[in-house]
């Protein structure tokens, strides 16, 4: 029976620190999409920006069980 070596710690922290930095950067153009939103009058803007929500909002909430599904290798 072949067994998944376990990821060094150093591998983990990149990865854990990766997926928080593209969690932030989403957290950012999640909020700009916001601020665009709520600011134009313009149809086509406004649909342009609810496309921009929705992928933003999809794109963290994928982030986020990433980072959820992370080892904690915060134990000692």
């Amino acid at each position: 029976m072949l067994r998944k070596k376990a990821k060094p710690v150093d591998e983990l922290t990149a990865i854990s620190n990766s997926l928080l930095e593209d969690l932030a950067k989403t957290k950012f153009a999640l909020d700009t999409a916001y601020s665009n939103f709520e600011n134009v009058t313009e149809p086509d803007l406004i649909d342009c920006y609810i496309y921009e929500l929705n992928a933003a909002q999809m794109r963290y909430r994928f982030l986020l069980k990433k980072v959820k599904a992370l080892p904690d290798n915060n134990a000692s």
